[in-house]
């Protein structure tokens, strides 16, 4: 404390206040230097910080010539009172509706938090009129993954995101074999088909990485933080993709039936896609992006209603899947029918 500075008499709230001020004001401070502004001891200011943290402020610590210095990971400023429509509440009704398939995850608590915060602040009236437009738009959430037996790993996952801190990470492959270990610098979460996927740089492999979330069993934040390269963009790493799957894009062509060419030709299946009228009421989409599985996968979906047209791989990966399909189900019909004729001769 200033030699002859009178100590401040106010709440905790009141110097709560303050801290946050003063650390925005002068893009960080040390605990000393806290403590000398308030007029309260080192152990006061500390607890003082830790609800500002709890308080979901972006406080980080970085040591500086021996020092701690606390700052806020982007300039923080007070948000203004909102105002909502009718229309509006409906259109946040209608965007958590959709988000449902993050039900185990701590995304889905911290989002029925805000919805339970603006309720709380609305009329009664409104308030009501909120949960019967709640019930104006059903999501149908077919084969949605489970995330309950990650929640924790999520959580840790959530807060490195936020403060930007390493994390090692215990990642359970497609097979049976014991999980891998890897340093990963957390950079985005990606949504995929109903699916949360992380995408971040990984030391031990040199290399962006992309991980499947319910796959990941363990996560340790480290001490250490990173810093996002300024020529990461996540849309433009994954653009030459179909999905989530990363290879060298080619020159893709599938035609697609009259019987479904409505169902396909209104939507956006890639950025790079063009579309081409067929004079039978089908359609040719055209696009550049690699993943094979993925893109055989989703042109198979459609059965004999759609057709690999280039490039050959892609149409001969189709070719052999199908061929295997038949003789599977030839193989099953066999069985079916030889059981039955032992039944009957019996």
């Amino acid at each position: 404390m200033r030699k002859g500075k009178p100590a401040k008499k106010y709440s905790q709230a009141g110097r709560v206040h303050d801290i946050i001020r003063l650390i925005e004001s002068r893009h960080g401070m040390t605990i000393d230097e806290l403590a000398e502004e308030t007029g309260v001891n080192r152990r006061t200011v500390h607890r003082d910080l830790i609800a500002i943290h709890e308080a979901g402020y972006p406080l980080v610590s970085e040591r500086e010539n021996g020092r701690k210095r606390y700052r806020f990971l982007t300039r923080f400023k007070d948000v203004p009172p909102i105002n909502f429509s009718l229309q509006e509440l409906m259109t946040l009704s209608f965007l958590r509706s959709q988000l449902d398939f993050l039900e185990g995850t701590p995304f889905h608590d911290d989002m029925e938090e805000i919805f339970r915060k603006v309720n709380s602040v609305l009329p009664p009236r409104y308030a009501a009129h909120m949960e019967r437009i709640s019930g104006v738009t059903l999501p149908l959430l077919q084969g949605r993954r489970k995330y309950g037996s990650v929640f924790e790993p999520l959580r840790e996952l959530r807060d490195a995101l936020v403060f930007q801190r390493r994390v090692s990470i215990e990642y359970r492959g497609t097979g049976k074999d014991e999980p891998a270990c890897y340093l990963v610098d957390p950079y985005t979460l990606i949504f995929h088909k109903g699916g949360l996927y992380l995408l971040g740089y990984a030391h031990n492999r040199g290399a962006l990485r992309t991980f499947a979330v319910e796959r990941i069993s363990r996560v340790a934040q480290q001490k250490e933080r990173f810093e996002i390269p300024d020529d990461f963009r996540p849309e433009e790493k994954l653009r030459k993709a179909f999905g989530i799957v990363e290879e060298e894009p080619v020159p893709v062509r599938v035609r697609f039936s009259p019987v479904v060419a409505h169902a396909v030709r209104d939507r956006v299946w890639h950025p790079t896609q063009r579309i081409a009228e067929e004079d039978d009421g089908g359609v040719v989409i055209s696009f550049d992006a690699g993943g094979m599985m993925e893109i055989v996968s989703w042109v198979l979906s459609y059965g004999e209603h759609a057709e690999i047209l280039d490039p050959p791989e892609y149409r001969a990966s189709a070719r052999r899947m199908t061929a295997d399909m038949a003789r599977m189900y030839r193989k099953k019909n066999t069985g079916r029918r030889d059981a039955s004729q032992s039944s009957s001769s019996d």
